[in-house]
């Protein structure tokens, strides 16, 4: 993929009515990017090699989850609690609580996880580096990973800032009184940009993702470049709370959340905190990325009054939505159903809504002290109240607030750790004992595994079986290359290839080859479990690996060469029904990234997604 940059032209290269005529304009070497410049259709290899062992400042000896292990999560989870709760004056908390503040970072670093490819996510603290961290939506994030330098320069190596960041909102929900799902750690940190595409567009909120009616670019999930989401204001900042709800539906799905995980988070992280729109956009300096090197790495200064606290502008909204913003409760669902609204403009011009006719004036309070206002919300906050399947799941919510608060901690849960691939990469005390069906999970080992000598008799029986080395490596390779280290998703472990989807994949001959070779298999395994000593029994996801490496040494030795391909036990195999359709339907591959099935259709993602599987009753539609 070649980088985009403009080529050279005598508008560059030409003399300075003041400069040198014959050098003119040519960058200085501190500026970089010449190569580049002269050669801008350059095919650049750098995706090839990212986060190289040369940028990672650990060394390759470094062990990251030896070294959280070390940490005391509760003195933590202490100081994390002091730094929401001691204002400072560079940076004034809203209601004297940088708690909603670190929700946001927590969810915006979380939240660019999609599931066509599986990359975003808050996995390496991407965060830290551009774009993301100079994206629109992303503004005034650069001070709430600023808060926290004292506690990251405390634990230093040992508590990477993925970890922090995303610990970090976990803390600030339990500060505010409400009990969390759980939390792992074990994200390490990268120590660069990652090469992800997000977007054609080349100016922030640009929208040339979209064609047809409003068909979205994959693997794309957020409405407009530099938006994490989709727009507050609604569509193209077109404030229809109707139309709203479609883009929030399609950019949540495409982010892995059904429609009762969606109306949670909304829900859930706008009980908390507010927006920022005290005065005129255009105040607003240049984000981290285009900032002045006196700024020390922060961006979005503002010129409007002191910058801060009152005057803070961030997304140009200015809503408050509860009047108890640093507290858990029901407040939100209270009030968005307690009012009739109207369209109105926040200071900064912004599009948001007001109880109508003055209706609630005085009842939420000012972050600063000052007069009481009135009940405001978003447009995409209304998606909830006008949207039928969202209206009849918020409807039961506030008459139900003990199943919102259980619906958003597990979807909470969920945000944060949808990245991260199987439960046993989870690091630390507090990952719950529960597993999750987004988990992946496969059924722990209750058996004795094979040793050398079972092996051994297991790669005769195979060998023996009739089936041939193209037909046993094929199945072994199909069901490991399904495997994407984006999200750790997919890969042999579970022996999904004879479940659906993968089963039936064209890609996977489904009625010639592989359901032979499953079959032949399955009688293998039935074979040795029930003959083998003891509790020494053999997985199907076990045999699928094990034939291919068998398949191997037969072919190596028919061309005079003695091997031993490498086998080491464990998968253990999922059974039918516990796969939801298919692991990587679930993950979301579509296009060129999922085998097209032999059968037409909206893609497999598409229906599984749109079944809305694993939700409640009172969510699906009559």
């Amino acid at each position: 993929m070649p980088e985009q940059h403009p080529p050279i032209t005598e508008t560059t290269t030409g003399a300075a009515s003041n400069g040198c005529p014959v050098v003119g304009h040519m960058k200085y070497p501190v500026e970089g990017g010449g190569n580049q410049d002269w050669w801008p259709n350059r095919l650049n290899l750098k995706v090839l090699h990212q986060n190289p062992a040369v940028a990672d400042p650990m060394g390759a000896a470094f062990d990251y989850a030896a070294e959280v292990a070390t940490i005391d999560v509760d003195a933590l989870t202490r100081d994390i609690e002091e730094v929401m709760t001691t204002s400072q004056p560079w940076w004034p908390a809203d209601y004297g609580h940088y708690g909603p503040l670190f929700i946001r970072m927590a969810w915006h670093a979380a939240g660019t996880y999609r599931i066509h490819d599986g990359r975003g996510g808050a996995g390496g603290g991407m965060q830290r580096f551009a774009p993301l961290n100079s994206w629109p939506d992303n503004a005034s994030l650069d001070k709430a990973r600023r808060l926290l330098w004292p506690v990251k320069k405390k634990y230093g190596k040992k508590l990477s800032w993925a970890d922090l960041i995303v610990f970090a909102g976990n803390c600030a929900l339990e500060s505010m009184g409400f009990k969390t799902f759980g939390f792992g750690f074990g994200r390490v940190d990268q120590w660069e940009p990652d090469e992800v595409y997000w977007g054609k567009e080349a100016t922030w909120l640009g929208d040339e993702r979209y064609s047809g009616k409003r068909d979205l670019e994959n693997p794309l999930a957020a409405v407009q470049m530099g938006l994490i989401y989709v727009n507050p204001e609604g569509p193209n900042g077109n404030p229809d709370p109707m139309a709203a709800a479609v883009d929030i539906r399609e950019t949540f799905r495409r982010m892995a959340m059904n429609d009762v995980e969606t109306a949670a988070l909304i829900v859930g992280g706008h009980t908390f905190g507010k927006t920022h729109g005290a005065g005129p956009a255009d105040l607003v300096g240049p984000e981290p990325e285009a900032a002045p090197l006196e700024q020390m790495g922060l961006g979005w200064k503002s010129s409007y009054g002191t910058g801060t606290g009152k005057d803070a502008i961030t997304s140009g909204i200015e809503v408050v939505w509860t009047n108890t913003p640093t507290k858990w409760d029901n407040s939100f669902l209270e009030i968005l159903y307690g009012y009739e609204w109207e369209l109105t403009k926040s200071p900064a011009g912004a599009w948001q809504y007001t109880a109508k006719d003055g209706a609630g004036a005085g009842t939420i309070p000012d972050p600063f002290g000052g007069p009481g206002r009135s009940p405001t919300m978003l447009a995409t906050d209304l998606s909830l109240r006008v949207d039928p399947i969202y209206e009849r799941i918020t409807r039961r919510w506030l008459e139900h607030p003990e199943e919102l608060a259980d619906e958003f901690a597990k979807a909470w849960y969920k945000l944060i750790h949808r990245d991260m691939g199987p439960v046993a990469r989870y690091l630390g005390p507090l990952v719950p004992k529960q597993t999750l069906l987004w988990q992946d999970p496969v059924p722990a080992v209750s058996h004795d595994l094979v040793g050398e000598a079972e092996i051994a008799s297991l790669k005769s029986q195979i060998r023996a079986s009739g089936l041939t080395v193209s037909q046993l490596v094929s199945t072994a390779w199909a069901a490991a290359s399904s495997f994407r280290g984006s999200d750790k998703r997919g890969g042999a472990n579970g022996g999904r290839i004879r479940l659906q989807p993968q089963v039936g994949w064209e890609v996977n001959d489904p009625d010639g080859d592989l359901r032979k070779v499953i079959r032949t298999l399955e009688e293998i395994q039935e074979s040795f479990n029930s003959a083998a000593p003891g509790n020494i029994k053999v997985s199907f996801a076990d045999l699928v690996v094990l034939g291919g490496c068998a398949a191997i040494e037969k072919a190596a030795k028919a061309a005079g060469h003695n091997i031993t391909v490498p086998f080491h036990p464990g998968p253990h195999g999922c059974v039918a029904g516990t796969n939801r359709r298919g692991i990587l339907c679930r993950a979301g591959a579509q296009g060129r990234w999922l085998p097209k099935l032999p059968r037409k259709g909206q893609p497999v993602a598409g229906r599984v997604h749109a079944a809305r599987q694993g939700e409640p009753a009172y969510a699906q539609c009559p």
